[in-house]
């Protein structure tokens, strides 16, 4: 039976390689200052960097969707996590807050639908949400972040979606320094497994800690200094065996000294440039 946290074993996830979201080296010209990359990724050693990544998933016994390229889709597109949102109902299609990604949800969700995904819902506008922004604790218990991609409507809906047996805490995020920038939900928790989650305590409300010990997790912190090399960014593929960037050291200890196993890759051209860690780059569609 599918379980609905952000731990348990992954067993089926989807992905846009390199080669189909940043497509040319023009495209990666023409997209990344508008949205707002660090710097442009090179198109070569980003599909060598993402073979490794791919590689580390496939290892983990999970059944891989490569999701292909699309005209409509912008750079944008590697980053899987954000268009679509899984439930018990089904695929809960987002609107996104950046608007030259709202194609992406159509477009993966016909990927999907082709698998046997049922679609539960989506959200309409002026409700805004995005993937980013939303994380199962358990089958009951999930949360959601209130920001810059992410508005009160967006969350309304997600809520008359889920139902009332789903309890869903609202995190109010911290306003990024641009609007255009992403300050997603999960740039300050990833859970690792249902009693520990890697969390950057500063921006984390009072109010969403009293609420995940109440559900009793525990913590990892982030150092300060690794936080903006996006040292809150992991993915968990089984309880405590977790994915992330490298050059971490102050993470890759925490997590280790928590019991973890941990596996890291490059990520400089595929995540860095883009502020997309592993979580952002994966849609897990299934964990058991």
């Amino acid at each position: 039976m599918a379980k609905f946290n952000e731990y348990s074993t992954l067993a089926q996830v989807a992905i846009r390689s390199a080669a189909n979201a940043f497509v040319s080296e023009s495209k990666l010209a023409a997209e990344w200052q508008p949205l707002r990359f660090h710097a442009q990724p090179n198109l070569s050693e980003a599909i060598d960097e993402y073979r490794t990544f791919r590689a580390l998933l496939s290892n983990s016994g999970t059944e891989i969707i490569d999701l292909p390229a699309g005209a409509e889709l912008t750079i944008d597109a590697i980053y899987t996590r954000d268009s679509i949102l899984v439930s018990p109902k089904g695929l809960i299609l987002c609107n996104m807050g950046r608007a030259s990604r709202t194609p992406e949800a159509k477009a993966n969700a016909e990927a999907y639908r082709e698998l046997g995904h049922n679609i539960a819902g989506q959200i309409q506008a002026p409700g805004t949400l995005e993937g980013g922004d939303f994380i199962w604790l358990d089958d009951q218990h999930a949360a959601v972040g209130l920001g810059p991609r992410t508005n009160s409507e967006g969350i309304r809906q997600l809520q008359e979606i889920l139902g009332p047996e789903v309890e869903l805490h609202v995190v109010e995020l911290p306003q990024p320094d641009h609007p255009d920038d992403v300050l997603h939900l999960m740039s300050i928790i990833s859970p690792i497994d249902c009693d520990l989650a890697l969390i950057y305590r500063p921006f984390m409300p009072d109010s969403f800690i009293s609420w995940l010990e109440g559900l009793g997790v525990g913590f990892v912190d982030v150092p300060e200094e690794e936080y903006l090399p996006m040292g809150c960014n992991v993915l968990a593929i089984a309880p405590r065996n977790a994915l992330m960037l490298e050059n971490l050291p102050g993470v890759k200890a925490g997590l280790e000294a928590a019991g973890c196993r941990v596996n890291t890759y490059k990520g400089l051209e595929i995540s860095r440039k883009g502020e997309g860690g592993p979580t952002c780059l994966t849609r897990p569609l299934r964990r058991i």
